[in-house]
């Protein structure tokens, strides 16, 4: 399927190569699926777009193109052999840890082995354009960053390795593209141009100014003068001779596949597109839901919300009615930052006050810090940011990357919600946790699921009461608006991707139920036609959360510890929905027993 690239990021660098840790297991089974699971990781690690630096495997490149047919029988082999080796596995004989990780192995595994049986796959790979997702943007976010080390000269060789890699990347993309193109796996054209003004942005700066050089530019001062010399002159040559000639040919092949892209956003208009959409669904909420099942809860939701923003419009003493009321946040000046340094500073005062809640919900916390900085690249061209996590041992921060382009579209009520969710107890927690407890096999430590992941940062949100948060009538309307985009992605993806809306429908739809700026309702409804049901995965997740929580409740009575609740909810890391409902209804039946 395709690659989520948000997800497949989180686990870059020392993550994604971590050493085996030693097994919990108990008894032959324990012991075989441990073993099973670290040599699956370690395949994974080796067929990962981008190495960690960090006990690598032997002759792993620090770049694997995702699209190349290498990378494609090589997984396809991979996962085939083992399942195959799981069938040998008892579940009966595993302790509660290693059983939830034999289910989350048996469904992650089967998912992937089911995409190459339909030939959906390779569709992927034909239509692999990304302007939200795509790696010709991941890549250059992380060279920006500080997150893969450049400290040696041999990082710097490495680096050079990877550069050369990732020319190859931008080559196959538009082998593949073509492929899709004669097969009849067209994008849409609202896509295409995205990324092309992607393309066009990063050939307008000077090669210096580039993502790509940034590591020359924090080059440690302790090298000696002549390999610097050699190193920033071997960067200049990669970048000017292989990557920007690789953008120019996206600039010019894009150019060209435009006049034949399709003018429908949904992939309905592929000739994939219908079972394409039907999976993504299923891969992206963990759930059989369909379509028209998840467009309904959908609407019912928006309705919900709606009645609870009426109440604030009222409490507020607005006299208009709720689409003016949208319109006055949008436009009011003293719902908005007009300096960086001031909207990070209010960060770090909502930061402070949710930690002071943190102790009456959570029994435990990550090691690694939080903290906030601006997107480092193209933020013009980008959506609000993204949360990204630091090395596993929790030395370095786990970083919320906020887009400081137009801060005018940044609304302060939102702030609150924003800081939940990214940060604490959200995507910090959550991923962290996991990431720090080296008693996990690496499947659970570092895995990913969007349902799991964004559905407990909008369940983190929805904590901000219990965390001493929404004090301000106007920062619960952030609370509710931000909901309120999660629930009207539930019919807007849909509408977009099975019910043949198109785009400004899409649109008019969003401005009607929200007080974003249209810049960013456009950005989101774009995100969605690039990553079908991705943005589906935040509410179905939330749902599925707070009924967990509901029926814990229920069960435990008085035995019900909140703390206790949440530990369990992420001791395990991100797993699809089915397996936590059962990790977490298992936990609750020996807490009676």
């Amino acid at each position: 399927m395709k690659i989520d690239r948000r997800e497949a990021l989180t686990v870059i660098g020392a993550a994604a190569l971590a050493p085996a840790t030693a097994a919990t297991a108990q008894g032959k089974s324990g012991v075989a699926l441990r073993g099973l699971l670290e040599r699956s990781a370690q395949a994974d690690a080796a067929l990962h777009p981008l190495s960690g630096d960090e006990s690598p495997p032997a002759a792993s490149p620090p770049f694997v193109d995702p699209l190349g047919e290498g990378y494609a029988r090589t997984l396809e082999y991979n996962k085939r052999t083992e399942l195959a080796a799981l069938g040998a596995v008892e579940r009966a004989g595993l302790n509660a840890v290693d059983s939830t990780a034999y289910d989350v192995f048996t469904y992650r595994t089967r998912q992937i082995v089911e995409t190459f049986d339909s030939g959906l796959f390779d569709v992927t790979r034909q239509a692999n354009f990304d302007p939200s997702f795509g790696l010709h943007v991941e890549f250059p976010d992380l060279l920006a960053g500080t997150s893969l080390p450049f400290l040696s000269v041999n990082d710097y060789e490495r680096g050079l390795v990877r550069l050369d890699g990732f020319a190859d990347y931008l080559s196959s993309a538009i082998a593949n593209s073509r492929r899709g193109r004669a097969a009849g796996n067209i994008q849409p054209r609202i896509l295409i141009d995205n990324v092309l003004a992607q393309v066009d942005a990063m050939l307008g700066l000077p090669l210096q100014d580039t993502p790509f050089f940034a590591a020359i530019k924090r080059m440690p001062a302790d090298f000696p003068a002549n390999e610097r010399r050699r190193l920033e002159a071997a960067y200049r040559t990669m970048i000017g001779t292989r990557i920007l000639p690789g953008y120019r040919s996206w600039q010019d092949y894009l150019r060209d596949y435009r006049r034949s892209a399709l003018e429908s956003p949904g992939r309905w208009a592929m000739r994939d597109g219908a079972r394409l959409y039907a999976a993504e669904l299923a891969r992206h909420t963990t759930t059989t839901l369909d379509a028209d099942t998840i467009h309904q809860l959908g609407l019912a939701e928006v309705e919900r919300i709606r009645g609870e923003m009426g109440g604030i419009r009222n409490q507020v003493g607005f006299k208009g009615d709720l689409p003016a009321f949208f319109e006055h946040v949008r436009t009011d000046p003293r719902y908005y930052f007009t300096k960086p340094e001031d909207l990070l500073a209010r960060f770090k005062e909502i930061e402070g006050r949710i930690w002071a809640g943190i102790p009456r919900l959570f029994s435990e916390r990550p090691r690694a810090p939080f903290e906030v900085r601006a997107l480092p690249a193209l933020g013009g061209q980008r959506g609000t940011g993204y949360y990204r996590p630091g090395p596993a041992d929790g030395s370095s921060p786990g970083i919320l990357f906020f887009n400081m382009a137009m801060l005018s579209t940044r609304p302060i009520p939102t702030m609150e919600t924003l800081t939940l969710h990214e940060g604490i107890p959200g995507h910090h927690f959550q991923i962290n946790l996991a990431r720090e407890n080296e008693a996990l096999p690496p499947l659970l430590r570092f895995g990913s699921s969007t349902a799991f992941t964004e559905g407990w940062g909008l369940y983190s949100e929805s904590l901000g009461r219990e965390l001493g948060m929404f004090t301000d009538p106007m920062q619960w309307f952030g609370h509710l608006d931000m909901e309120m985009l999660r629930a009207v992605r539930l019919v807007v993806d849909t509408g977009i991707h099975a019910k043949r809306w198109d785009r400004q429908r899409g649109i008019e739809y969003m401005l009607a139920n929200t007080s974003m700026a249209p810049r960013d309702v456009a950005v989101e409804i774009d995100r969605y036609i690039a990553a079908p049901g991705q943005a589906c995965s935040y509410k179905i997740g939330e749902i599925k959360m707070h009924e967990l929580r509901r029926r814990a409740t229920a069960a435990l009575g008085s035995r019900f510890d909140i703390r206790e609740f949440h530990h369990q909810m992420l001791s395990t890391g991100a797993l699809p929905l089915a397996v936590l409902d059962r990790k977490i209804g298992d936990w609750a039946k020996g807490r009676l027993s």
